[in-house]
Formats: C-alpha cells, structure tokens, sequence
C-alpha cells in the first residue's frame, strides 16, 4: 500500500523570519492522522531569512537530522559543537538525556532552505551526540547513497533507531534508483525539491509517501529531483 501526503496538506507556519510546511503535526499545526510514520516523526521544510534563525532552546529523546537544499546553516550547542551545515553535508544531533542548541541561517544576504527531520530514537536517557558528514554530488547521482544508518556503515551518521536513510539526486529518462524492502520493512519517499515519478505516481517537491507491504520503492523519470528514502521498521 502507498499512501500519498500531498505537499498542499501539510501545516503551514510563517512567522517572518521563517516559513515553514509541517509533513507531520508539528507546533501549532495538529493533524491526529498526521502524527509521524513509524520511527519518522518530523519531516519540516524550512526557510530562513538573512541572518535570522532558531535562538537556543533544549529538546530531548530524538534524533534530528538536518539536511541543507541551499544556504549555509550555523550550529551551536550545549555539549560544545559549533559548526556550519552545507548543502550535501548531513548532521544528526542526538538529544538523548537533553541538549540545547541554536540554528541560524549564517549568511546575511543569502536566505536558508533546509529540511529538519526527527526520528523517534529506540532507547530514552541516551548521551548527547553530534555528527556531521559530506556526500559529494556524485556519490548521489542517479543512485540511492546511504547518508544515515543505525550502524554508521558505509560511511553514513550513525541514527540511534533501526532506520536506514537514503539520498538521490535523478534527473531525466536514463537516470533511475531503486530500493528493495525486505519484509516486514516500511518507507517513506520525501521530495526535498524537482519532480520523479515513484513506483508510478509523480510526485512534486514537498510531497511525500508512505510504503507499507510494498516490495520496492522504484524512482524514475526525473525532472531536477533530489529526493530522500527512509528505509523503516
């Protein structure tokens, strides 16, 4: 079964500074049908004004995943962390027992698109942690490139929950990406931007889909897509 979330049915929040679409019940946008899928339970798309961002607040007990579209992100945090997330960088932040933390666009004439996604971690009261890694453009051209794992292989960060997530950059007729789910396993297809047919159905950037007793997720037919793939339990 394929379930599509339309980009047009996420929450909105504009404050200004920020504009960002809620896949998920996030803040003040609450949607009991829309609480998460599996382990995934924050899919944000957010954009920054110039030198504008999130002043330091606390979160505990999930895994944060930011992934930079275009911008340059600025880090800071309670365990000693400063740092800058570029697109084609990945930084996963383990709350665990509590971490505080800022996220700022850090440019003052370029605004900041980003997506922020959070992850449900499999054990509570863990150490906070930080990671932060680059994929080059062509480890994700016309290929699904491992970017996070439970087991930080292959180069990816290390999630603290049974959850693969993938990349992939397709573009065209002859570029095409493919994952097999084992059984008993799910997936979520994030558009990060660009359009690319999945398993048939075209999806626009912001749209999403879930795969419950599916056997593949298969892209194809692309147009300028960047696109994200959570293998689930």
């Amino acid at each position: 079964m394929i379930t599509i979330r339309h980009r047009d049915e996420r929450g909105v929040a504009n404050m200004g500074w920020l504009n960002s679409n809620h896949t998920f019940s996030f803040g003040h946008f609450h949607d009991p049908r829309q609480m998460g899928f599996r382990a995934l339970r924050v899919i944000n798309e957010d954009r920054v004004i110039p030198g504008a961002g999130f002043p330091t607040h606390g979160h505990a007990n999930m895994e944060i995943v930011s992934y930079v579209l275009s911008g340059a992100l600025e880090h800071k945090d309670s365990i000693g962390t400063g740092s800058i997330i570029r697109p084609g960088e990945v930084q996963r932040m383990s709350a665990g027992r509590g971490i505080r933390h800022s996220e700022y666009n850090a440019s003052q004439t370029d605004s900041l698109h980003f997506l922020q996604i959070w992850i449900l971690p499999e054990a509570q009261g863990i150490a906070p942690g930080y990671e932060q890694k680059a994929y080059p453009e062509a480890e994700k051209r016309g290929k699904l490139r491992l970017v996070g794992s439970r087991d930080g292989r292959d180069g990816s960060v290390t999630i603290h929950q049974d959850v693969d997530l993938y990349a992939a950059l397709l573009d065209g007729e002859t570029e095409s990406a493919a994952l097999t789910l084992r059984p008993g396993r799910h997936a979520w297809v994030q558009v990060a931007r660009g359009q690319v047919h999945v398993n048939g159905t075209l999806l626009k950037e912001g749209d999403g889909a879930a795969f419950s007793h599916e056997e593949a997720v298969i892209l194809d037919h692309a147009d300028l897509a960047e696109v994200l793939v959570f293998d689930l339990a």
